[in-house]
Protein backbone atom coordinates (compact mmCIF):
# COMPACT_ATOMS: atom_id res chain seq x y z
CA UNK A 1 0.00 0.00 0.00
CA UNK A 2 2.79 2.48 0.83
CA UNK A 3 4.28 2.09 -2.67
CA UNK A 4 0.84 2.79 -4.18
CA UNK A 5 0.53 5.91 -2.04
CA UNK A 6 3.98 7.08 -3.17
CA UNK A 7 3.11 6.34 -6.82
CA UNK A 8 -0.12 8.31 -6.43
CA UNK A 9 1.70 11.19 -4.69
CA UNK A 10 4.15 11.39 -7.59
CA UNK A 11 1.36 11.18 -10.19
CA UNK A 12 -0.52 14.00 -8.45
CA UNK A 13 2.54 16.20 -9.01
CA UNK A 14 3.27 15.14 -12.62
CA UNK A 15 0.15 13.87 -14.37
CA UNK A 16 -2.78 15.82 -15.74
CA UNK A 17 -5.20 13.48 -17.56
CA UNK A 18 -7.31 11.02 -15.60
CA UNK A 19 -10.59 9.17 -15.86
CA UNK A 20 -13.28 9.66 -13.26
CA UNK A 21 -15.89 6.99 -12.73
CA UNK A 22 -19.06 8.51 -11.33
CA UNK A 23 -22.55 7.22 -10.62
CA UNK A 24 -25.13 8.66 -13.01
CA UNK A 25 -27.39 11.26 -11.39
CA UNK A 26 -30.50 9.97 -13.18
CA UNK A 27 -29.59 6.42 -14.15
CA UNK A 28 -27.51 5.23 -11.21
CA UNK A 29 -25.17 3.58 -13.73
CA UNK A 30 -21.39 3.96 -13.70
CA UNK A 31 -20.09 6.63 -16.08
CA UNK A 32 -16.44 7.13 -16.99
CA UNK A 33 -15.21 10.52 -18.20
CA UNK A 34 -11.72 11.58 -19.24
CA UNK A 35 -10.82 14.87 -17.60
CA UNK A 36 -7.88 16.99 -16.48
CA UNK A 37 -7.03 17.61 -12.87
CA UNK A 38 -4.91 20.39 -11.42
CA UNK A 39 -2.82 20.33 -8.26
CA UNK A 40 -2.82 23.77 -6.62
CA UNK A 41 -0.67 23.74 -3.48
CA UNK A 42 -1.87 20.24 -2.62
CA UNK A 43 -5.52 20.89 -3.48
CA UNK A 44 -6.67 18.51 -6.22
CA UNK A 45 -9.09 20.31 -8.51
CA UNK A 46 -11.22 19.17 -11.46
CA UNK A 47 -12.27 22.08 -13.64
CA UNK A 48 -13.14 23.02 -17.17
CA UNK A 49 -14.05 25.90 -19.42
CA UNK A 50 -17.52 27.45 -19.10
CA UNK A 51 -18.49 25.95 -22.47
CA UNK A 52 -17.97 22.21 -22.65
CA UNK A 53 -16.03 22.41 -25.93
CA UNK A 54 -13.67 25.24 -24.92
CA UNK A 55 -15.34 27.77 -27.23
CA UNK A 56 -16.44 31.19 -26.04
CA UNK A 57 -20.04 29.97 -26.21
CA UNK A 58 -22.56 29.89 -23.37
CA UNK A 59 -22.04 27.91 -20.18
CA UNK A 60 -22.77 24.24 -20.72
CA UNK A 61 -23.86 21.81 -18.03
CA UNK A 62 -21.63 18.82 -17.51
CA UNK A 63 -22.98 15.34 -16.86
CA UNK A 64 -19.93 14.54 -14.74
CA UNK A 65 -20.60 17.52 -12.48
CA UNK A 66 -24.30 16.65 -12.13
CA UNK A 67 -23.28 13.10 -11.25
CA UNK A 68 -20.85 14.32 -8.57
CA UNK A 69 -23.41 16.72 -7.16
CA UNK A 70 -25.91 13.87 -6.74
CA UNK A 71 -23.39 11.15 -5.82
CA UNK A 72 -20.15 12.77 -4.58
CA UNK A 73 -18.18 9.56 -4.12
CA UNK A 74 -16.32 8.43 -7.25
CA UNK A 75 -13.15 6.76 -8.52
CA UNK A 76 -10.18 8.91 -9.54
CA UNK A 77 -8.26 6.83 -12.10
CA UNK A 78 -4.68 7.70 -13.01
CA UNK A 79 -3.80 6.74 -16.56
CA UNK A 80 -0.56 8.50 -17.49
CA UNK A 81 2.40 7.53 -15.30
CA UNK A 82 0.65 4.85 -13.24
CA UNK A 83 -2.53 2.80 -13.35
CA UNK A 84 -4.34 3.30 -10.03
CA UNK A 85 -7.97 3.87 -9.08
CA UNK A 86 -8.45 5.82 -5.85
CA UNK A 87 -11.74 6.24 -3.98
CA UNK A 88 -12.58 9.93 -3.64
CA UNK A 89 -15.26 12.42 -2.66
CA UNK A 90 -16.07 15.55 -4.67
CA UNK A 91 -16.92 18.94 -3.21
CA UNK A 92 -18.28 21.42 -5.72
CA UNK A 93 -16.64 24.81 -5.15
CA UNK A 94 -19.28 27.54 -4.99
CA UNK A 95 -17.59 30.26 -2.91
CA UNK A 96 -16.73 33.11 -5.33
CA UNK A 97 -13.50 34.02 -3.52
CA UNK A 98 -12.31 30.40 -3.57
CA UNK A 99 -13.31 30.05 -7.24
CA UNK A 100 -11.35 33.23 -8.04
CA UNK A 101 -8.28 32.01 -6.16
CA UNK A 102 -8.37 28.71 -8.06
CA UNK A 103 -8.89 30.27 -11.49
CA UNK A 104 -6.21 32.93 -10.79
CA UNK A 105 -3.56 30.36 -9.86
CA UNK A 106 -0.60 29.76 -12.15
CA UNK A 107 -1.71 26.12 -12.47
CA UNK A 108 -4.96 27.14 -14.20
CA UNK A 109 -3.35 29.54 -16.71
CA UNK A 110 -4.35 27.25 -19.62
CA UNK A 111 -8.01 28.15 -19.08
CA UNK A 112 -7.22 31.88 -19.17
CA UNK A 113 -5.01 31.33 -22.23
CA UNK A 114 -8.11 30.06 -24.09
CA UNK A 115 -9.51 33.60 -23.99
CA UNK A 116 -11.60 33.35 -20.84
CA UNK A 117 -11.29 36.11 -18.28
CA UNK A 118 -10.96 35.19 -14.64
CA UNK A 119 -14.48 36.59 -14.17
CA UNK A 120 -15.84 34.31 -16.96
CA UNK A 121 -14.21 31.32 -15.28
CA UNK A 122 -15.41 32.25 -11.78
CA UNK A 123 -18.98 32.67 -13.08
CA UNK A 124 -19.21 29.68 -15.38
CA UNK A 125 -16.46 27.06 -15.07
CA UNK A 126 -17.17 23.76 -13.33
CA UNK A 127 -14.80 23.60 -10.34
CA UNK A 128 -14.68 20.59 -8.02
CA UNK A 129 -12.23 19.77 -5.24
CA UNK A 130 -11.21 16.14 -4.73
CA UNK A 131 -10.68 14.51 -1.34
CA UNK A 132 -9.28 11.00 -1.36
CA UNK A 133 -10.82 8.45 0.99
CA UNK A 134 -9.66 5.59 3.18
CA UNK A 135 -6.00 4.65 2.97
CA UNK A 136 -5.45 7.47 0.43
CA UNK A 137 -6.86 10.32 2.57
CA UNK A 138 -3.36 11.61 3.32
CA UNK A 139 -2.90 12.54 -0.35
CA UNK A 140 -5.17 15.56 -0.14
CA UNK A 141 -4.93 18.64 1.94
CA UNK A 142 -7.81 19.01 4.36
CA UNK A 143 -9.37 22.32 5.19
CA UNK A 144 -9.74 23.40 8.78
CA UNK A 145 -12.60 21.59 10.48
CA UNK A 146 -12.75 18.67 8.01
CA UNK A 147 -12.17 15.08 9.02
Amino acid sequence: MSSEIEQARTALRRDRTIDITTTGARTGLERTTEIWFTNIAGRIILCGTPSADGSRGPRAKRDWQANLKRNPEFLFRFKESVSLALPARAVIITDPADRQAIMSAAETAWYRDQGFSIQDLVRGAPIVEVFFLGAYASLTRRRAGER
